[in-house]
Order: C-alpha cells, then sequence, then structure tokens
C-alpha cells in the first residue's frame, strides 16, 4: 500500500534523499511513542540539521511508503536459544532413548545402534560426514554473499536410483564425527567461514545426534538459524525431537505416486510420510520469513525436482502444497535433473525373467537397454515450465527465481 505521496522542500537540492530518510525515521518513533503526528503544512524543525521539512510544498523528492510485507522480520532469535535448560535436557534424554530403539524413519529398523547398525548404516555414537564448508549452491537466500555453512552427512534413508549425490548418500565416505565435535565444527563456519547458517544436508538418520550437537553448539555462543536439509522421509517423532532446535526446514518432495517411490526410491509410503512431514514441519515454522538483508532466517521451502516424464507428479505435489499447506509457501522448482547413480547402467543380467526392483517387467526391447531407460536423460524445460505453470494456477506464488540482473538475488 502507499500514500498519495509525500514532496519535500530542500533548497540544497542535494541532501533531499538524506532528509527523507530522517523524516521516514521521525515517522516511525511517531508512531511507536504516540508524539503528535505532522498535519498538512506544519514544519517539522531538525535543530542539529538547521533545516526544515515542510510536507507537501514545494516539488523536490516524491516518495512511496509502504508497509513492510508479513514476510520481513527486523531481527531473528534463533529457535534453539529459546528453550528452557529443562526442555533441552528432556531432548537431550529423549535422543539417547531413540539411539537404543531406532525408529526415526519410516523404514522403523527398530536396532539398537550401539550394537548394530539399520538400513542407514550409521551407529549411535558418531556421525560420518563427507564434507563441511561453506556453499554456495544453494537457493541466493540461504548462501548469501559468504555462502552456507553446509554440513553433508553420509548415508540415507531412501536408495533413490537418480541420487544425485550418489557418492556421499549411498556409500559411507567421510570421517567421523562425536556430537560435541560436529558442535565445535559449527563454531569454526560461524567464526571463521563467517556463514550465514548451518545447512545440515541428508540429516534423517543421524536426527539424535543432530539434536545433541545444537544444544552442545549453544553453549559453545552459536547464534545462526539452523536449516534441517531432508529428503521429507522423516516420522512425526524425528520432527518431535527437532520441535524448537531446526530455524527453516528445507524439504525435498520428489514424487507422488507409490509405484513410482517404489520404484525410484525403494521406499513404500513416501508420499504419505512427505505430506505428513511437511504439515508438521509448517506447523512448526511457518512459511519463510527474511530479515532486511535478503537472508531467510526461518520458515519452510520446499523443493521439487522436475524428473523426465513425471512431470504429472509434479503438478500434483503442488496442487497439494497449495490446498493442504500454505499458498504463500515458498516452492523450487529445480531443473537440474541429471541421470546419475544406476540411472543408464547395463542391466544385471539378459534372462527372460528379469524383474526390476519393486515387481516391474521389463519388455523384450528394453532388456537390452540401460538401467531406468525412462529417466535416462536431462529433464526438459518444456517439462519444468508445466509444473511451474500448475502451481502458478494452484495460488503459489512465492517461487526461488534466478536473479535476472546475473548477480545475487537477495
Amino acid at each position: 500500500m502507499a500514500d498519495e505521496g509525500v514532496w519535500y522542500h530542500d533548497p540544497d537540492n542535494i541532501r533531499a534523499q538524506y532528509y527523507t530518510l530522517v523524516l521516514d525515521v521521525c515517522q516511525n518513533m511517531v508512531r511507536r511513542h504516540g508524539l503528535p503526528t505532522i498535519q498538512g503544512g506544519e514544519k517539522l524543525v531538525i535543530p542539529k540539521l538547521r533545516t526544515t521539512i515542510q510536507p507537501k510544498t514545494l516539488p523536490g523528492v516524491r516518495r512511496n511508503l509502504h508497509l513492510a510485507p508479513p514476510f520481513l522480520l527486523d531481527d531473528y532469535v534463533p529457535r534453539y536459544h529459546l528453550i528452557s535448560s529443562i526442555d533441552a535436557a528432556k531432548k537431550r534424554s529423549l535422543a539417547y532413548a531413540h539411539l537404543r530403539e531406532c525408529n526415526l524413519c519410516p523404514r522403523l529398523c527398530g536396532v539398537n545402534r550401539y550394537e548394530k547398525t539399520g538400513v542407514c548404516l550409521i551407529g549411535a555414537e558418531t556421525v560420518k560426514v563427507n564434507t563441511i564448508a561453506p556453499h554456495f549452491g544453494e537457493e541466493p537466500c540461504f548462501q548469501g554473499h559468504n555462502g552456507s555453512g553446509s554440513v553433508f552427512f553420509s548415508g540415507c534413508n531412501l536408495r533413490c536410483v537418480f541420487c544425485q549425490n550418489h557418492d556421499i548418500a549411498h556409500q559411507r565416505n567421510g570421517f567421523d564425527l562425536a556430537p560435541e565435535e560436529l558442535a565445535e565444527w559449527y563454531m569454526k563456519l560461524q567464526e571463521v567461514g563467517r556463514v550465514h547458517n548451518i545447512n545440515l544436508v541428508t540429516p534423517e538418520h543421524v536426527v539424535p545426534q543432530v539434536a545433541l550437537s545444537i544444544l552442545h553448539a549453544r553453549e559453545l555462543g552459536l547464534r545462526l538459524p539452523i536449516i534441517y536439509n531432508t529428503s521429507s522421509f522423516d516420522s512425526l517423532e524425528s520432527l518431535e525431537l527437532l520441535d524448537g532446535l531446526i530455524d527453516i526446514y528445507l524439504p525435498d518432495f520428489k514424487v507422488w505416486s507409490d509405484e513410482t517411490s517404489k520404484r525410484l526410491l525403494k521406499a513404500d509410503n513416501y508420499t504419505a510420510t512427505a505430506m505428513e512431514s511437511i504439515k508438521a514441519m509448517h506447523a512448526q515454522v511457518g512459511d519463510l520469513c527474511f530479515t532486511a538483508d535478503g537472508v531467510a532466517k526461518k520458515g519452510v521451502l520446499v523443493r521439487h525436482l522436475v524428473m523426465p516424464g513425471l512431470e504429472d507428479e509434479g503438478r500434483e505435489i503442488v496442487k497439494w502444497l497449495a490446498e493442504n499447506v500454505s499458498k504463500d509457501i515458498m516452492v523450487h522448482i529445480m531443473e537440474q535433473y541429471f541421470p546419475r547413480a544406476h540411472v543408464g547402467k547395463p542391466r544385471r543380467g539378459v534372462k527372460v525373467d528379469v524383474v526390476e526392483t519393486g515387481g516391474f517387467q521389463p519388455s523384450k526391447e528394453t532388456k537390452t537397454q540401460g538401467r531406468y531407460e525412462d529417466i535416462n536423460r536431462p529433464v526438459g524445460l518444456d517439462e519444468v515450465a508445466s509444473v511451474r505453470q500448475a502451481a502458478e494456477k494452484a495460488g503459489l506464488w512465492r517461487f526461488v527465481e534466478a536473479a535476472k540482473h546475473g548477480g545475487f538475488n537477495i
């Protein structure tokens, strides 16, 4: 909203913008403290500047005053600084309990991770980390100018055949860190890297260790927002443990149909789990909000990687987000899919009775082709545009877009 415009008389014609700022500050003080307002024709005298600002007089500089959008924050304190010491102690106790009988993801392994590992192949006392560094490949509102302090965990509770981080997520590469050591790395990212946030990438299978590391980092002086960068294959118990510790949820809603999730993600009931998880995330932190520097501080941003030939599923996903979560939710419709991991690899055997995982019988024509040949190509821009149009039609309007000027989009 804007008023009819305000005119400022500036005899020197060189300090108009400065005076405009001063008047704006004064008007804010008037509104905050209930001081008398400036009526038409009255003059506001600022002794230290030895000048007079007279509204609606001679033509000078014109500006419109806008209300701050609801997604703009004056300042932000990370959520983990707002929980009490009693709640922190409860979360520590709950984290250790989860590790003794792990049902933190829908796989429901139920193993004692102090004795053996489940599907994720990660134990209890440490996490395996592949890379810790300022990262400049995230959304502009996360990476800012100094980068997002990303921690790439090895292992995953999904087995996506097209995984874009296959060398990290499907293999136990990296170094082992206890929660206290992980917290010290957060501090290095803050103090040395000067990053804008701590970005936990693929942490679904190490949520207890992550919770312990955040609580320890709080005591060390961490003051950055925490991003939970997930595939959305989370349990409600896991998200309950994280409530109060995570500032930004960054879920990836991958596919829509159970048939596709069984074949490409090797997971049952993925869609229902993702819907339940994203609703819980949004209930905790709401829509994505920013401070005046353009860097996100709290809320949910949903990603969807458009897959070749699966744009119908993408359209269903964005429609569901608009109808069941929020039309103000921020969405990143991604186009960077490229065949990786197992896609296009030679088939294992040429027997007539070969059956793909998930119970799918390949045709005779495809028996000599590579695996998952239907997604063995880059995604088309028309497919991406189709999902974007469906999102707009459903009422979504907050999208992550590349900067038109070619620089940082913040």
